[in-house]
């Protein structure tokens, strides 16, 4: 890892698809010089959204221009709503119009809705095309647009059309965190919290300190929360790339509540998706302590730090309870992670340490489900 320039760059150890993380200010800037060395063909497909168009489209062309690199864009409406079958359908066939071949480049310039999305059809057209992620959210800094997972929604669920498809570069951009409404730079710091609860106590404790400075996108701050949860992602992806084990199934820690709350509220702007990540973290601990597995005081002092963080931490508070039970625990039987129709959880035994919970009694998880508030 370097600090040239102010950026950090990190690697995702695949063998052949090894991949770097640039992470710091200005990278937009810089993205035809980076992107560059890695095409086959001199053309790329810009995909991103309204919302992030109009503030790094034109910056991200420029660059791309001075590269000599051809492009064009294609302009997603913004939102969680966005990744379905219908606006697939449409990108795809918007790429296909640019008149594409195999050494054309697709780049994701946006949160985890375009990275998702554009990964998903960078994975399909033409068997495959290579791509880069431009994450300019903090959660898709963090998380989503490192590992490889690409998806669309379905109507029984999230992320349940996919593929395991690396990118080839990915650049962080932290001063594109700047645009963002204070909302998502929340729902994003949940993902960052989700990292010190898996697997490092100490980076908690840190957040405990420096959490606010995090949310208020004080630079040093930003860098070291980003490029920390960077570093822990790659090691855990290049040790389980395609979650064939528990190491990379960890990551989803907080998720099978949280996609089923995200399902149940319509995948709008009711609840982010980082909010869903943060009341489904509270509800594993909370469900932990149940099983006598996880102590009380933990899980108070995981709710007391994200409710200071202004993340949601009960079912009420996005107008839910537990007369929603069962339609929730029909959502967590949809899971990817369900196996001969047994749900898996990831649970906490502790801040800092969590593992997989195969089998979970489904009659004890509805009266846990039924209690909730």
């Amino acid at each position: 890892m370097s600090a040239a320039n102010g950026t950090e760059k990190l690697r995702v150890e695949l063998g052949e698809r090894a991949y770097e993380i640039h992470v710091g200010p200005g990278l937009i800037g810089h993205a035809g010089s980076m992107i560059s060395p890695l095409m086959r063909r001199r053309q790329a497909i810009v995909v991103t959204d309204e919302i992030v168009a109009r503030h790094h489209l034109a910056a991200l062309c420029e660059s791309l221009d001075r590269a000599h690199i051809a492009h064009e864009a294609i302009v997603l409406p913004a939102g969680e709503g966005t990744k379905d079958l219908t606006h697939f359908g449409r990108l795809v066939e918007d790429v296909l119009a640019c008149g594409i071949e195999r050494g054309t480049m697709i780049v994701a310039l946006g949160g985890g809705v375009v990275g998702d999305i554009a990964g998903f059809a960078a994975a399909t057209l033409l068997r495959g095309i290579d791509f880069v992620q431009f994450p300019t959210t903090l959660l898709a800094q963090v998380d989503s647009s490192v590992g490889g997972k690409t998806a669309i929604n379905a109507r029984a669920g999230k992320n349940l059309l996919g593929a395991f498809y690396q990118p080839r570069l990915v650049l962080a951009d932290t001063m594109s965190l700047a645009t963002l409404p204070r909302r998502e730079v929340r729902a994003g710091y949940a993902e960052i919290v989700k990292y010190g609860l898996i697997r490092d106590a100490g980076f908690f404790d840190w957040l405990e300190g420096q959490g606010t400075a995090v949310c208020d996108l004080d630079a040093a701050a930003v860098a070291k929360a980003v490029v920390v949860s960077c570093r822990m992602k790659a090691a855990i992806v290049a040790a389980d790339e395609r979650e064939t084990g528990d190491e990379r199934a960890l990551l989803n820690f907080g998720h099978t509540f949280g996609h089923a709350l995200e399902t149940e509220t319509g995948f709008g702007e009711r609840l982010l998706h980082g909010e869903a990540v943060a009341l489904g973290t509270v509800l594993a601990f909370d469900f932990a302590v149940g099983l006598g597995i996880a102590s009380g005081q933990d899980a108070q002092r995981v709710r007391r730090h994200l409710a200071e963080s202004g993340l949601p931490t009960r079912l009420s508070e996005i107008g839910l309870s537990g007369a929603d039970a069962e339609r929730l625990l029909w959502h967590m039987g949809k899971d990817k992670k369900v196996r001969d129709g047994a749900i898996t959880l990831i649970l906490p035994r502790r801040i800092g340490e969590c593992f997989v919970m195969r089998d979970v009694p489904a009659d004890r998880l509805l009266a846990f489900l039924a209690s909730a508030g």
